[in-house]
């Protein structure tokens, strides 16, 4: 039996559709505690303000792509996706984090499994666009194409080529682009479904 939605979804939902209400809620409720923590942990507001971007132009990207839907309390998962980018800044960076013993959180189960299937989503969505921008002007031509297109004819059509070339020549972009990513030594460090 799937999960309720958490009482919090119209957050996920307001991000969803740019609602700057929601998004200024979000700011007044929940960023202060990010700030907080990245303050504490070798960082400045400044840096605590990019994070808080990122994780809202994630979830934005999840929630748009994936429907995303919230089962947990939205500030424990807000937070724990903040923490982990922030983290992963200071391990890029080389830097060392302080750890703090209480960090005021209503933290549950299914937050934790939230943030991480979130964060594994990023880590597939950067490693798909890094790939990407490795593939030849035509095929990303080809697939942007087909990704904003509805039909592999309209696809022909916009680009000038035949519906026979096109469906081929999509196979082949898909292929090499499947081929980038599972050879990136990336791939093997994110976790698969």
């Amino acid at each position: 039996m799937p999960e309720e939605n958490h009482p919090d979804q119209y957050l996920i939902d307001g991000i969803k559709h740019n609602d700057s209400r929601i998004i200024r809620e979000i700011y007044d409720r929940f960023a202060e505690k990010v700030i907080q923590y990245i303050c504490k942990n070798n960082g400045d507001e400044s840096q605590a303000s990019d994070i808080i971007q990122e994780v809202l132009i994630t979830i934005y990207k999840q929630a748009i792509n994936n429907d995303l839907q919230l089962t947990c309390p939205f500030d424990a998962y807000f937070f724990l996706l903040s923490k982990r980018k922030w983290l992963n800044e200071l391990k890029k960076n080389g830097k060392e984090w302080v750890t703090s013993k209480s960090e005021n959180l209503s933290i549950v189960d299914n937050a934790y499994e939230m943030a991480e299937e979130t964060a594994l989503y990023e880590e597939k969505e950067l490693l798909f666009q890094e790939m990407f921008q490795k593939l030849s002007d035509a095929c990303k031509d080809l697939l942007k194409a087909s990704f904003k297109l509805k039909s592999m004819e309209e696809v022909a059509k916009k680009l000038d080529i035949s519906y026979a070339y096109a469906r081929k020549k999509k196979s082949l972009c898909i292929g090499k682009l499947t081929e980038l990513v599972k050879s990136s030594p990336k791939y093997d460090s994110i976790k698969r479904d």
